[in-house]
């Protein structure tokens, strides 16, 4: 018999009623030409162009060309064909909009000195016009990689080019400095541009200024901050919308705070705003995380009695959950029913299911979830090999992890710096010196170059683990890290 879920009820207001009608009502207004009485005039002059008109799709279309056309470049260019030379092959082809495509696929690659490459390469171009969005564009991507001092640098040229920034150059300057290490640091400074903002006229803090700096407070746990931001939002022009409420009840949630969680969701139902499938998945989340089953249980039923519908993440979430709570049966149940409601796992409900079994010690269903994923014939992620490596190592057993990581190397599987960083703390913790010499190797043959982060969190693992600071294998790290010092 599959476990049933619990009945009892959620003792909170803020939760209750979580069934919203929505009323959906036109967003444009056509007016009939028929209905406009205007007066014609007596002459009129009539330009006619020869060109055909536009289909209703151009856009899309144009877009997709767009999309290709950088996809061509992307494939083309490698170590011997620098960038720059595949964009002055196709000069007659690229514009504006594909470099900003660019800037998109180099930055979720961590390619950041390329896109640099292609924006000096813009400004060279006839077409080129200095704009706020390229460099608002650039700022963003600069800040998501941790390279503030870039993001900075490309604020002072843009202001040399002539632009004059405005509120999102100013949202995408913020959104830098709060990815960098030092958050109570950064968030001085954001606050600090922020203030500066309302001062003046072309850079007023909007919606998504209010929201960055929400979650960024409510992430540093500074309650009094939300609060005196929520104030000060009250104050202007400007209204909350759900991706506030979400920001901040999400930053809550992960920090374990469900008391703010739930006063931050009180205070967006007396705001008139209607809770979203997103709402409902990160409340799942936060319950789940503080192993508050039966909380997690009753929203994840009203969401099912809403008009939302659930999502994979919603599932994913659940099953991890329980997963940690070493609750395996009811993991099973929750992916039991997500394919009786039609859903097909992706990747990542896979790997939450092979971490799952990892937690509950069950390493035969983790490796049979595993080697299903192989026979499938699909491309086997990076994250799902490190799943997998992650289950052998969180249950002692080195040995295996080190078989399967050298079989991946055989057949080709993908790897990259995070599967060697987790490899690396094991062995590390295990005391296996020979397995960390040979992991040493695969990593030089492979192009990884450790920096020293890299073996400083290996040692800081070591140091929990009871081999001691003076093991064998912190002693290598550390000549390790004495020969890539410079890096």
């Amino acid at each position: 018999m599959p476990p049933k879920l619990s009945s009892c009820p959620l003792q909170l207001p803020s939760i209750t009623a979580f069934a919203p009608k929505i009323t959906q009502t036109p967003l444009n207004y056509c007016v009939p030409h028929s209905c406009l009485h205007l007066k014609r005039p007596s002459c009129r002059i009539v330009c006619a162009s020869s060109r055909p008109k536009r289909k209703s799709s151009s856009k899309a279309e144009n877009r997709s060309d767009a999309e290709e056309l950088v996809r061509v470049l992307l494939r083309n260019f490698d170590d011997k064909r620098p960038l720059v030379s595949i964009l002055n092959k196709y000069v007659k082809l690229i514009r504006t909009e594909h470099c900003f495509l660019l800037f998109e696929e180099l930055g979720k690659s961590d390619k950041w000195l390329q896109c640099l490459e292609v924006f000096r390469w813009m400004q060279k171009q006839r077409w080129y016009v200095a704009d706020n969005g390229v460099y608002s564009k650039l700022i963003s991507v600069m800040g998501k990689k941790g390279q503030t001092r870039m993001a900075m640098w490309l604020f002072t040229e843009m202001r040399n080019s002539g632009c004059r920034p405005d509120t999102s150059v100013y949202n995408a300057l913020i959104t830098a400095h709060l990815h960098s290490r030092d958050k109570v640091k950064a968030l001085s400074k954001a606050l600090g541009y922020f203030d500066k903002m309302k001062g003046m006229e072309r850079c007023k803090p909007n919606i998504v200024t209010y929201n960055i700096l929400l979650r960024a407070s409510a992430q540093a746990r500074n309650i009094d901050r939300v609060d005196a931001l929520f104030k000060d939002l009250d104050q202007s022009i400007v209204t909350a919308d759900i991706f506030t409420f979400n920001g901040i009840m999400d930053a809550y949630g992960k920090n374990g705070m469900i008391r703010e969680m739930e006063a931050v969701l009180s205070r967006m139902k007396s705001n008139q705003c209607k809770p979203d499938v997103i709402t409902f998945n990160l409340l799942i989340d936060a319950y789940g995380r503080k192993q508050e089953f039966e909380k997690m249980e009753q929203v994840f039923r009203s969401l099912m009695h809403s008009k939302q519908k659930p999502t994979l993440p919603t599932f994913n979430s659940m099953i991890t959950n329980y997963g940690k709570a070493r609750r395996r049966e009811k993991a099973e149940y929750i992916f039991k029913k997500m394919i009786d409601m039609g859903y097909t796992p992706s990747f990542i409900t896979y790997e939450c299911m092979i971490l799952m079994y990892g937690f509950c010690d069950c390493i035969l269903r983790a490796r049979d979830t595993f080697d299903g994923i192989v026979a499938s014939g699909k491309e086997v992620k990076v994250s799902t090999l490190n799943a997998m490596l992650d289950v052998y190592c969180m249950n002692g057993l080195p040995m295996e992890a080190d078989k399967l990581f050298e079989s991946a190397c055989k057949a080709r599987v993908s790897r990259d710096s995070s599967t060697y960083k987790l490899l690396y703390k094991a062995y590390t913790k295990a005391n296996m010196k020979e397995l960390l010499q040979k992991l040493l190797m695969h990593m030089d043959k492979d192009g990884i170059i450790p920096n020293k982060r890299f073996f400083l969190d290996a040692l800081g693992a070591l140091g929990s683990s009871s081999t001691g600071p003076k093991s064998p294998c912190a002693q290598n790290g550390l000549t390790r890290l004495k020969d890539t010092a410079t890096i």
